[in-house]
């Protein structure tokens, strides 16, 4: 190996972006989907290849943390970046989800997940907060994923014993969900549109509500109006969404169209649960045409990676 490609993997690795755990986010998000509908081997080989994701790409960000600190720091201070830190926390919240099935190891990934979670929840926020950069035009949906993550800890937690703690971050999750979705939608409709390059970021907003109505009807333990209003909410925002179909196809692939992929995941999770509740075949029904078209949506996503990856597409400054 010559000193230029050792130099060009290098610059790659420096460049290694905290977003890639959007990528985990999505498969444990159809790992999960897939045991919602029962098909639990698919669920399971799905849980191992997102766990295995989980460990390459904290690995591959560990030795950039090692060997590139300052590249590190720049995603902390970016106005965007900065939002995917907590995507780690809430990729081993979902895999204690979709590891529900061995004790021990889902009961490890949430302590951790939660611990992580608030921790990062708290850093960000005191970014804001006590910000020197940060303008409106930099407000986008990734500004959930900090403190609207908090609403998938009560999905384990409730199972696990701490019913006061997950109502606790469910309380943080869904007030700062509504207080960021007026300061993003202000700025979605009086001020420019997003980059490109952000632009899949809008399907984040089936995220909050989505995760929402399953986390709600877990602590509960049923259905009711306040259930179904956040539940119609998420469903509301995917037609909306799909009603802009063209305009999303038109936009080439970034490593941020991996975005389209949890909140889908999401909602195919809510609707099987709703069909649950409520024994409603068609809601059945519709949770499987979801859960086909968003099968579709990965293997799409997966391949668009993967040649990106191979054409050095993947890990360039920008």
């Amino acid at each position: 190996m010559n000193d230029t490609t050792l130099l060009t993997q290098n610059s790659r690795l420096s460049n290694f972006p905290i977003s890639f755990y959007a990528i985990v986010m999505g498969l444990t998000g159809l790992a999960i989907s897939y045991r919602a509908a029962d098909f639990n081997e698919i669920s399971r080989i799905i849980t191992m290849l997102s766990s295995f994701i989980f460990l390459l790409v904290t690995g591959f960000y560990a030795t950039k943390v090692l060997l590139y600190r300052a590249k590190v720091l720049e995603e902390i201070k970016h106005p965007v970046r900065i939002n995917f830190f907590p995507a780690f926390s809430i990729s081993l919240l979902l895999l204690s989800i979709a590891w529900q099935h061995i004790p021990l190891i889902s009961g490890i990934l949430w302590h951790v997940g939660a611990i992580v979670h608030i921790s990062l929840t708290l850093f960000v926020m005191s970014s804001w907060i006590h910000h020197t950069h940060y303008r409106l035009e930099h407000a986008n949906p990734s500004w959930f994923i900090p403190v609207v993550g908090n609403i998938i800890v009560p999905i384990n937690g409730v199972s696990l014993g701490y019913i006061e703690i997950s109502w606790f971050f469910f309380s943080i999750g869904i007030v700062f969900w509504l207080i960021l979705l007026t300061i993003i939608l202000y700025r979605l409709f009086f001020h420019e549109s997003l980059p490109a390059r952000l632009t899949p970021m809008l399907f984040i907003l089936l995220a909050p509500p989505s995760v929402g109505f399953v986390s709600y009807t877990i602590l509960t333990g049923g259905i009711d109006t306040f259930s179904r209003i956040i539940y119609y909410v998420g469903l509301f925002l995917a037609i909306l969404l799909m009603s802009n179909l063209i305009r999303f196809t038109r936009i080439p692939f970034f490593i941020s169209s991996w975005a389209y992929s949890f909140p889908c995941a999401a909602l195919t999770i809510a609707t099987f649960k709703f069909s649950h509740l409520t024994h409603s075949g068609g809601m059945a029904t519709f949770g499987n045409i979801l859960l086909l078209l968003i099968s579709l949506l990965f293997i799409w996503l997966i391949m668009k990676t993967i040649k990106a990856i191979i054409r050095g597409l993947i890990c360039q400054p920008e």
